[in-house]
């Protein structure tokens, strides 16, 4: 990413913060950078551009804390731990910040859904690389890394959006690393059959 990009994209958040997606105008954008229309618009063509640029942008940094933090992470649990802080917590902070926040939460949803998912699949490719070692346990439970990473991942982004506030929302992700550590590190028991709610 070009210096001019990361001051541009630096200069819509806080306007974006400030009066949210829908009531900023380009205007604003370029006022809050100091460049020119052309300036802008040789960089980004609208504010959808913007946005998806900007989610790439926070995707990519918590993409490589996680990795540089995954390293000296002691087990499976605080590397989930990693992933929760950098994929929800940060941005559910940051978003809690703002006077408009609805307003900014509705505007990166409206424009911006192929790049959420493309951010949300690279996550879910993290935490399944995590839980690969675990396959065999996972297996007795008729888990996959896979598909566990996409419960979780989806899951825990859920929580972000419907969390009643922090503390509710750190409880439900720290829910969600105790059923991965638990379907990842305990036998299956012999009682139980592998399909959901069945029991012998």
């Amino acid at each position: 990413m070009s210096d001019t990009e990361t001051a541009l994209l630096d200069a819509a958040l806080r306007v974006f913060s400030r009066y949210g997606v829908k009531r900023t105008s380009m205007s604003d954008l370029c006022q809050e950078a100091g460049v020119s229309r052309q300036t802008f618009y040789n960089t980004f063509r609208n504010k959808d551009d913007i946005l998806r640029a900007l989610i790439r942008r926070y995707a990519e940094n918590a993409l490589d804390e996680i990795a540089a933090g995954s390293a000296a992470a002691p087990d499976l649990g605080a590397r989930l731990d990693l992933v929760f802080d950098r994929m929800v917590v940060a941005g559910f902070d940051f978003v809690a910040s703002m006077p408009n926040a609805e307003d900014f939460v509705d505007g990166v949803h409206a424009g911006t859904r192929d790049e959420m998912d493309q951010a949300g699949a690279r996550f879910r490719a993290v935490i399944a690389e995590m839980l690969g070692p675990h396959q065999a346990a996972l297996s007795q439970h008729g888990l996959t890394a896979r598909d566990l990473a996409d419960c979780v991942q989806r899951a825990a982004k859920a929580a972000g959006r419907h969390a009643r506030d922090r503390d509710h929302l750190l409880t439900q992700l720290a829910t969600l690393r105790q059923l991965c550590v638990t379907a990842a590190t305990a036998d299956a028991s012999p009682e139980t059959d592998p399909a959901p709610g069945r029991t012998r």
